[in-house]
C-alpha cells in the first residue's frame, strides 16, 4: 500500500450502483454481510480488459476486497494482491472508504503468459490500514480447492483469528456480468444450536453461482436466503462503486522521484508527455512547461 492516502485527494469519482447489506441474528449468533459488485467489476473488467476465467477471477478478487474491507475496517483501505504460481503474474483489489467507497483493480501478467496458474505457490496477501495509522498484513496460500473464497476464508481465520464462512462469485459476461458474495462471522454467543443449523444451511450456498444465476445478487434476496428461517435485524446498508484517485497531481509527484537527470531529458524533448493510469487507464498529457516546474522545484 504505497499509494498516498486515497482521501487526500480523489480525482475520479466512484460509479456506484452496487449495494452492502449488514445484519445480525436476534440470538446475537452471526454476524452476515451480502454485497452485490456487479457494476463495480463491470466497470473494473473494462478497464483491465481481462479475458474468459481470468475475467472471472478478477471480479472474485474485487468483490473479495470489498466484503473484507466491509467487515475488519469500512473506514479504512483495504488491498489484496494475488500472487501467481509464476511469483511474476499478480492481480490486486484495492477497496477504499470514501462518501461513496469505491474499489479499483489491477491485472499484470508475467510476459508471454496468457494464464493466471494458482498452482501451490500461488499465494494471496492482504494489507489494511488500522486506526492508528498503523498497517495489517497477513499472507496465506490459495487452497487448491475452493479459490478466492477458500483463500479469504483461511486469511480470516489465521491473520484475523475470525471464524468466517464466505463465498464470492461471478457469472455470466459483459455487460450481463452479474457479481456479488456474502460472510457470516461466528460470534461469542453462537451456540451448538445455531452453529449447526447454519453449517447445513450454508452447504447449500458454498457456491454463488447458482444464486447469481437466478439474479438473486441482491444483496436483501441473498440476505434473505442465507438467513430463511432465523429472525435477524439490519443493522446497516451502504453503496460502493469503481473508482480511482488517480490526478495530473500525482503523476507529477511520481515524476517528481525520477533522476534530476531524467526529468530533464523529458522536458528538453518539448513533446507532451501522455501517461495512462494503470488502474483506470485514464490518459494524462504532461505538458513540457509543467516538468520545467519540476525542476525549478528541486
Amino acid at each position: 500500500m504505497t499509494d498516498p492516502d486515497p482521501k487526500t485527494h480523489t480525482d475520479s469519482k466512484p460509479a456506484g450502483g452496487d449495494r452492502v447489506l449488514r445484519a445480525i441474528t436476534d440470538d446475537g449468533a452471526f454476524r452476515v454481510i451480502t454485497v452485490e459488485s456487479s457494476r463495480t467489476v463491470r466497470a473494473a473488467i473494462e478497464a483491465q480488459r481481462p479475458q474468459g476465467d481470468l475475467a472471472l477471477l478478477f471480479a472474485d478478487l474485487i468483490t473479495g476486497s470489498i466484503l473484507v474491507r466491509e467487515t475488519m475496517s469500512p473506514d479504512q483501505r483495504v488491498q489484496i494482491i494475488l500472487q501467481a504460481e509464476d511469483h511474476t503474474s499478480r492481480m490486486v483489489a484495492d477497496s477504499n472508504p470514501d462518501v461513496s467507497p469505491w474499489t479499483r483493480g489491477l491485472v499484470q501478467l508475467a510476459p508471454k503468459a496468457s494464464t493466471f496458474d494458482l498452482g501451490a505457490e500461488a499465494r494471496l496477501q492482504v494489507a489494511r490500514r488500522l486506526y492508528n495509522g498503523s498497517l495489517h498484513q497477513g499472507v496465506v496460500a490459495v487452497p487448491a480447492s475452493g479459490g478466492i473464497s477458500g483463500a479469504l476464508m483461511s486469511y480470516m481465520q489465521t491473520s484475523e483469528q475470525v471464524v468466517s464462512m464466505i463465498a464470492v462469485g461471478t457469472y455470466g459476461q459483459g455487460d450481463a456480468m452479474c457479481a456479488g458474495g456474502y460472510i457470516v462471522q461466528l460470534l461469542p454467543d453462537v451456540g451448538e444450536g445455531p452453529l449447526m443449523v447454519m453449517t447445513e444451511r450454508l452447504k447449500d450456498f458454498a457456491s454463488m453461482t447458482p444464486l447469481l444465476e437466478k439474479r438473486m445478487a441482491e444483496p436483501r434476496a441473498l440476505l434473505s436466503e442465507l438467513l430463511y428461517g432465523m429472525p435477524y435485524t439490519e443493522v446497516g446498508e451502504s453503496g460502493h462503486g469503481f473508482g480511482c484517485n488517480c490526478s495530473e497531481e500525482r503523476i507529477l509527484f511520481g515524476l517528481s522521484t525520477l533522476p534530476r537527470t531524467d526529468v530533464q531529458h523529458l522536458s528538453e524533448q518539448g513533446e507532451v508527455l501522455e501517461i495512462a493510469c494503470d488502474y483506470c487507464r485514464r490518459q494524462y498529457k504532461i505538458a513540457p512547461a509543467k516538468l520545467r516546474g519540476l525542476l525549478e522545484q528541486n
